[in-house]
Parts: structure tokens; C-alpha cells; sequence
């Protein structure tokens, strides 16, 4: 609720205005029926025209001021609740992208997506109704009633008995769809995860014929959103029914009152018809107000899983205050052990290693060994659970992320490339490089082809990379990296696409530039050169060393340059 108030704030001006101007309507509307009551008992029983006439014109006026009202209102209602639902949504997306890896893998990519459409329109429909009713409806449906008591007090006990009824019947069925709601929602998640998969797995989903099967997983999940929803309608269609009918004992019980009195003289029919007007309104408003109720239902359903996300505390600048640097490396693992969060056994277990500056570091091993989860150590994406990861010295929990993050460069397994021009791509490595730079990383990077094939820098890249091959996009994101001149190089598999002439290319342009780099991959060809080479095997160190120094000493390695076929 604070993160809601706090972004409503900015418009403070509309969040009065427009339950105040709705009020002035709900004031207009109230007076009508009494209006209506004086024309019939004064102007119709006395056949006096101009009394009709003046009350029809009174009429027409108080129709036009409710129009102007009500139209101020929902512009300032709409209004602010816009304005609310754009701040909300680019507080999340600060959120997201403050949030470090381990919050990202909790949350997951489809429940981001639907906190940023679907929770967020929610909250918008919420808060525009909010401002438009909830001062109006309690002030028409009381309003009619403590009219009718001025009309006749014996006809406004019926109102004062059905109130009490209806408010009840709201605040149960209130109480009990907005869990249901929440429940949809999150079966909205499953559906959102379901449509992203498929969309960006469509390639690998044809080539394998799983049409079907995806088929029959989205629907699924479709299904038990459906059924959600149902649970969710079945609940709140109670809520009509049971309005009519209260609503229609009370009509027969004024009726009844009514034409008794009449009958005794104590009441004139204009104000019956004034009564059943006010029991008309409160129908129409009470039926507005369950709408309103399931709608605010939604909402605050989806305010609870917003707020669950920016209440999260983020990643911090730094986890410990800053403190004198020990060696002279420029990394080192001191016993490090890491397990991801509900992630069960260790993914790495006492990993103990230095790198000196300049080097260049090979991490190989198989499939799931935790090769990828080493390096993501290193500009802290992961905090090591147990143990200390260094850099040039420095705890990297001592370090301030951006200064840890600008010495270490990433290129990642899954490349990555934006929308825009291979230009704009670059510069993400570093905004202020200029044309020489650019094209000095192209070179090392040996895209220059890419280049030349896309018409030069400024050529489109569509999105994702879609208009380029794998290897290509592998080579601008190498690019990319090398524009920022980082003291740390991290490739994460990311020349796995490449040919054995590119990648050894690469390897020889790589190491003439002095930074201390880790080239992480499972082909020998790829790190034979590195001037350390660490084994990896289910999280653990199999072995270090030089190619061979492992050819002697780890089997482990020399089982996997073998199955290569020892490729140069």
C-alpha cells in the first residue's frame, strides 16, 4: 500500500477533485426525485403548467450540472490513475533491474511480465473506480435513504433495514473473492510462461514436432486459469442476484407502506413515486458498487503481488564496508562453496585457485560441472555462500557494484544482441568510445565481415539478432565487451559457434591485449593456450595446470582432449 500511496502522491489535486466533483453529481441526482414528488403533488393535482414547466427546466439543469460533473470527474479519475499505473510500472521495472540474480531467478521472467501488463492494468481499473465511487455510491445509496426519511419516516425504515442487509452481503462476497483473485493471477503467470517459451522456443518446437505436446501444456494451464476464474465468478455472481432481491422485498414492502399511507392521507403519490425512485437509485448504484467491489477485488490482489516485489531490498552497492586489499592477484578463490537458492546439493564446492593480472584462464569441464557459475561469481551476479571471492585483491562483497562490474567485462553463454545498429550494440561496452575504438574491438573480435556485410557500423540489427547467425552475434557481443578495455575479460562459452580458424584467431587477438581473461568452454582446442587451465567436475576442482601439465596429471582432461580428438 505505501509503494500505491506513494506514486498516487504526484496527483494529490486529482485524487480530491474527482470524488468531489462526483459528489456534486450524487448531490444533483439525490434532489431529483424530490423534484419529480413537487411536480406531480403540486403541479399535476393543481393543473398548474407553469409549476410543470419551471420543474421540467429544474429537471434540465440539474441533468446538465450532473453531465459536467460527472465528466470533470472521470477526466481527474482517469487521469490519476494513469498517472499512478505509469509510476507503479516504472518503479517495477527499476525493481527488476535492481533485483540481483538469485531474486531474478525467484520471481521468474513470466511473473515479471505479468506484474508489468496485467497486475498493473488492475491496479489502474481500481484506482479510476475508486475515485469515482467510493464517495458516490456510499453518498447516493445513505443519501436516498435519509431522503425517504424526510419524505416519510415510516417508508424510510425499509431503507434503514435494507442497508445494513446489503452491506453485509458485500463485504462477505469482498472477503471472499480476493484471494480467489489472487489465485488467478498467478495462474496468469503460467499461462504468460507458456506463450513466452513458445515464442521464443517456436524453432526448436518444429524441429522436433512438439506442436502437440506444447499444445496440450498451454492448455492446461489455460484450463486451470479457467477454472480459477470460474471459482473466482461463481462467488461474485451471488452478488447481483442477491442485491435484486433484497432490493425487491424492499420495493414491495414501500408499496405496501406506501399505498397505506396514501390511502390514510399522510402521504401524496408524488411521494411514492419520490420513493420508488430512491429505491431505483440505490439498485442502479448498488449494482455499480459490486462491480466496483470485484474490480477492487483484482486490484488489491495485484497491489499484494506488486508490493511483494518492490518490498524485495535489491541488490546492494556492497555487502560488506570496504577493506584493505590482500594479494596482489588479480583473482582468487579462497575455498569457495555455492548453492543456489532451493537449488539442493552445491554447485561448486571448495574451489580454491589465483589468477595473477594478465593471464589467461581456461575453466573447462562438462555439462553442469559449474563452469558458468565460477565466472558469475566474479562481478558478484552470485554470492559465494561460503569462502571469498577476490578481485585485484578486494573482496568483491567489499566491492561497489558498479566499480566491480565496470573492471569486469561478460560476454555470456546466451548472446544477446539489441535492436538498433551494430553501433549502438558497441557502444553498450562503453558510451563515450569513438569510431577507432569501435572498430579496433571489431577487429580483435573479428567481426569485421559482420560489418562489412551489414553496410558498416551504422547497419540494423532486428531484434534479438534475428538477421544475424549465431557465430556472428557471438562476435559482436565479444565486440561489445572489448570496447569497454576491461581489466577482467569473462567469455562464457561464447565462442562456441565460431569455426577452429576464427576461434584460434580470436584466441591469438585476445591474448596480445594484457587483460586477464577466462575463457570458459567444453573443447580443449579452446583453452589449450591458457596460461592456467582449471578442470571442473561436479562443482569440484579435478585439476590445474598448464595443457600439459593436465595431459599428465588429470585424467579427467585428458579423457576430454582425447574424445576431441587432441585438436590443435
Amino acid at each position: 500500500m505505501k509503494h500505491f500511496l506513494s506514486s498516487l502522491k504526484t496527483y494529490k489535486k486529482e485524487a480530491v477533485l474527482a470524488p468531489l466533483f462526483k459528489l456534486f453529481e450524487a448531490c444533483m441526482e439525490l434532489v431529483v426525485p424530490l423534484v419529480v414528488a413537487h411536480i406531480v403533488d403540486v403541479g399535476i393535482a393543481g393543473a398548474d403548467r407553469t409549476h410543470i414547466v419551471c420543474g421540467v427546466l429544474l429537471l434540465v439543469a440539474f441533468g446538465a450540472a450532473g453531465l459536467a460533473f460527472a465528466l470533470t470527474a472521470q477526466y481527474f479519475a482517469a487521469k490519476a490513475a494513469v498517472g499512478t499505473s505509469a509510476s507503479l510500472r516504472s518503479r517495477l521495472f527499476s525493481k527488476l533491474q535492481s533485483l540481483s540474480y538469485e531474486d531474478i531467478d525467484t520471481v521468474g521472467t513470466a511473473r515479471m511480465v505479468t506484474l508489468m501488463t496485467s497486475d498493473v492494468n488492475q491496479v489502474q481499473a481500481g484506482l479510476n473506480l475508486t475515485l469515482r465511487l467510493f464517495l458516490r455510491s456510499p453518498i447516493i445509496v445513505f443519501g436516498a435513504a435519509v431522503m425517504a426519511f424526510f419524505v416519510d419516516v415510516y417508508a424510510g425504515l425499509v431503507f434503514l433495514a435494507l442497508i445494513p442487509l446489503l452491506t453485509i452481503v458485500i463485504a462477505l462476497v469482498m472477503a471472499a473473492t480476493a484471494p480467489l483473485y489472487r489465485k488467478v493471477q498467478e495462474k496468469v503467470d503460467g499461462v504468460q510462461l507458456s506463450v513466452r517459451e513458445n515464442l521464443q522456443g517456436v524453432r526448436i518446437i518444429r524441429a522436433f514436432c512438439r506442436e502437440e505436446e506444447e499444445l496440450e501444456i498451454f492448455d492446461s494451464r489455460n484450463q486451470a486459469l479457467r477454472a480459477a476464474q470460474k471459482k473466482a465468478g461463481r462467488v461474485s455472481a451471488v452478488t447481483n442476484p442477491l442485491t435484486f432481491a433484497f432490493v425487491n422485498v424492499a420495493v414491495i414492502l414501500l408499496v405496501l407502506v406506501g399505498g397505506m399511507r396514501v390511502n390514510a392521507g399522510n402521504l401524496g403519490q408524488g411521494d411514492v413515486i419520490a420513493l420508488y425512485n430512491y429505491v431505483s437509485i440505490i439498485l442502479v448504484e448498488l449494482v455499480k458498487l459490486a462491480n466496483y467491489v470485484f474490480t477492487v477485488a483484482k486490484a488489491l490482489s495485484s497491489g499484494r503481488r506488486i508490493s511483494a516485489v518492490l518490498d524485495m531490498e535489491g541488490e546492494p552497492s556492497r555487502y560488506l564496508p570496504p577493506e584493505e586489499e590482500k594479494g596482489e592477484e588479480a583473482i582468487s578463490f579462497e575455498h569457495v562453496t555455492f548453492t543456489y537458492r532451493d537449488g539442493g546439493a552445491p554447485a561448486l564446492t571448495d574451489i580454491d585457485f589465483s589468477v595473477k593480472r594478465g593471464e589467461t584462464v581456461g575453466i573447462l569441464g562438462g555439462t553442469g560441472s559449474g563452469k558458468s557459475t565460477l565466472v558469475h561469481l566474479i562481478p558478484r551476479f552470485y554470492r559465494a555462500g561460503t569462502g571469498t571471492v577476490r578481485v585485484n585483491g578486494a573482496n568483491v562483497d567489499a566491492l561497489e557494484s558498479d566499480k566491480l562490474r565496470r573492471t569486469v567485462a561478460v560476454v555470456p553463454q546466451k548472446t544477446l544482441i539489441f535492436q538498433g545498429t551494430i553501433r549502438s550494440n558497441l557502444l553498450w561496452g562503453n558510451e563515450g568510445a569513438s569510431e577507432e575504438d569501435l572498430r579496433a574491438a571489431v577487429g580483435i573480435a573479428q567481426a569485421e565481415d559482420v560489418v562489412g556485410a551489414k553496410g558498416g557500423l551504422d547497419g540494423e540489427i532486428a531484434q534479438e539478432g534475428k538477421n544475424l547467425s549465431g557465430g556472428q552475434r557471438q562476435r559482436l557481443s565479444i565486440a561489445r565487451a572489448l570496447v569497454r578495455h576491461p581489466e577482467i575479460l569473462i567469455l562464457d562459452d561464447s565462442s562456441s559457434a565460431l569455426d577452429y580458424a576464427t576461434d584460434a584467431r580470436l584466441r591469438a587477438a585476445l591474448g596480445k591485449l594484457g587483460c586477464t581473461t577466462f575463457i570458459v568452454s567444453q573443447r580443449t582446442a579452446s583453452v589449450r593456450h591458457a596460461d592456467k587451465i582449471v578442470v571442473l567436475e561436479e562443482g569440484r576442482i579435478a585439476g590445474i595446470g598448464t595443457h600439459a601439465e593436465l595431459l599428465k596429471n588429470c585424467p579427467l582432461y585428458r579423457e576430454i582432449d582425447a574424445s576431441q580428438g587432441g585438436q590443435a
